[in-house]
């Protein structure tokens, strides 16, 4: 872990609860925020970074600061994303945020190749819960780690996209850049 001015390393005991920074992507601005278990939140701008920080104190630890040293690694990989570069995510996560069914559902999620998509349906067959097809859609619909746990991949049973956290216009765009729109 880096200070909060991302110099020089902290042992957990002196360090924030949560790391953050904010980047630029074709998406718009996303918040990154991350412990010492690894990503715990990717919020886009829509949500109101303030209160995604206020949350986060509330709920993980007091201690936020911005670090962007300690988030190069997740910001690294998501340029390489953008660019078409990456396909998968090799970061470590912390899954706090989302858990019992809803994490169960973003463990499914992690499992959706790029450019595929997935019904809300058949998401909730590969739970093992058939009948869960509304939780699968709030388990996206509060997924703390949008783009990083692929949220956007999951689609209606007719094929068309639904709503989305960061909206249709962030949707649309990542399935693009993936090949499926």
């Amino acid at each position: 872990m880096t200070s909060p001015t991302g110099d020089a390393p902290l042992s957990p005991s002196t360090g924030p609860d949560v790391a953050y920074r904010v980047v630029d992507s074709p998406v718009g601005r996303l918040l990154l925020a991350a412990t010492d278990l690894g990503l715990v939140r990717v919020a886009f701008e829509g949500e109101d970074h303030d209160a995604v920080l206020a949350a986060l104190a509330l709920r993980v630890g007091p201690r936020v600061h911005e670090a962007p040293r300690r988030l190069d690694p997740v910001a690294t990989e998501l340029d390489e994303y953008f660019a078409g570069r990456r396909r998968a995510f090799d970061l470590p996560l912390d899954r706090r945020l989302s858990t019992g069914y809803r994490g169960a559902v973003l463990e499914v999620l992690s499992t959706i190749p790029w450019g595929r998509t997935e019904s809300y349906a058949a998401v909730a067959r590969t739970t093992g819960n058939p009948g869960a097809v509304r939780a699968v859609g709030t388990a996206c619909a509060t997924n703390p780690i949008p783009v990083v746990v692929p949220c956007h991949r999951v689609v209606r049973s007719d094929g068309t996209w639904g709503r989305y956290l960061g909206g249709v216009d962030a949707k649309s765009a990542l399935l693009r850049l993936e090949g499926v729109a």
